[in-house]
């Protein structure tokens, strides 16, 4: 255990050490797609392109002008790195997943979700191959709505694996080789293009920790190859809107601790976990969540702070980064504005 007396006995940290920061996605407008279809079900691994509410000749506009509006948000709440909410996904994963070739669109594979449901998935019927380009079109236009660090999410290879049906590759590592090879190209494209962060999500080494033993890391550790700029890998145990009752500790976690990525960022709040878990990762910076997505009730900033020296009596300042437990999408946009707004005013509370 660490001994940050001023933090923890009343004083305070310098601001710049407590940097506040979302994780991926933000509360998506009920004009643009329909929540109440997307909060029914587990998210979606195919495209749904009926969850939209817009026109297909309209739907880049109306989600350029949702990005502003998550932006302008992140900006009025005081968050210090802000992302473009993911506006234009229907789930983390799907959109960049479904983007690359070697997938069969016309017909798509199945496979067990981590709730133990048989779910529909994209189909590998060939090589997978990064083809295009993803979400490298629309950087100029975040960076033209924003001054502060931007972070770009992108799926994890080893979770995109379990989110497939293998019809192609040998096995399963030979698949997250194939995807780590698509997400390397698209993440040194953006950090070449001015994307300071860029976040692999692989919620699916905690819900998978054996197949995770045997190729997880190798496949991260590819995907992050040649990064130019800072990386996030973040691991949760699946959006609160879905998950009710979660682990009391990661099956996969102190593992990581062997990755290229810079920082990881992990779930907390919901869970209720004891921050010793940190202790793990001694030679990362951390993203530690503070925000219950679950739970409509906005948390005081007193409740947040308490939350922050909690996890600072395991981590100097300087490695950690305070944020919501995962994505925002599933939030009403005044309950998600509210909490990241009395996150910040509780870091405020830890530093100056």
């Amino acid at each position: 255990m660490l001994s940050n007396k001023g933090a923890l006995t009343g004083g305070k940290v310098p601001l710049r050490n407590l940097p506040t920061s979302l994780v991926g996605s933000y509360a998506q407008p009920n004009w643009l797609i329909d929540k109440s279809r997307l909060g029914k079900s587990l998210p979606p691994r195919v495209v749904l392109n009926d969850l939209w509410r817009v026109e297909p000749e309209h739907l880049d506009e109306a989600q350029n002008d949702a990005t502003i509006i998550a932006l302008d948000d992140q900006h009025r709440a005081g968050v210090d790195i802000v992302t473009d909410g993911e506006m234009r996904r229907e789930s983390y994963s799907n959109r960049f997943a479904n983007a690359l070739s070697g997938i069969d669109l016309d017909n798509p594979g199945e496979a067990i979700d981590r709730t133990g449901k048989a779910v529909p998935v994209p189909r590998v019927s060939g090589e997978v191959r990064r083809s295009s380009p993803v979400e490298l079109p629309y950087v100029e236009f975040l960076k033209a709505h924003t001054n502060k660090p931007i972070k770009l999410t992108l799926p994890g290879p080893f979770t995109m694996t379990q989110q497939a049906q293998n019809d192609y590759y040998p096995d399963d590592g030979s698949l997250a080789m194939a995807y780590a090879e698509a997400v390397n190209e698209e993440l040194k494209a953006l950090f070449a293009a001015g994307i300071d962060i860029i976040q692999l999500d692989e919620p699916y080494v905690q819900a998978r920790p054996e197949a995770a033993n045997e190729y997880a890391l190798e496949a991260i550790n590819r995907a992050l190859n040649g990064a130019t700029g800072t990386t996030v890998l973040h691991v949760c145990f699946g959006y609160g809107k879905h998950v009710a009752d979660k682990p009391m500790g990661y099956a996969f976690l102190d593992e990581l601790d062997a990755s290229a990525a810079d920082e990881i960022s992990i779930e907390c709040a919901q869970p209720r976990l004891k921050l010793d878990l940190v202790q793990g990762l001694p030679s990362k910076r951390v993203h530690v969540g503070v925000i219950d997505l679950r739970d409509e009730a906005v948390e005081t900033p007193e409740i947040v702070a308490d939350r922050i020296r909690a996890a600072l009596e395991y981590l100097p300042p300087e490695r950690l980064v305070v944020a919501p437990d995962c994505g925002m999408k599933y939030l009403s946009r005044e309950t998600a504005f509210n909490k990241l707004s009395n996150m910040v005013a509780g870091r405020n509370l830890v530093a100056e």
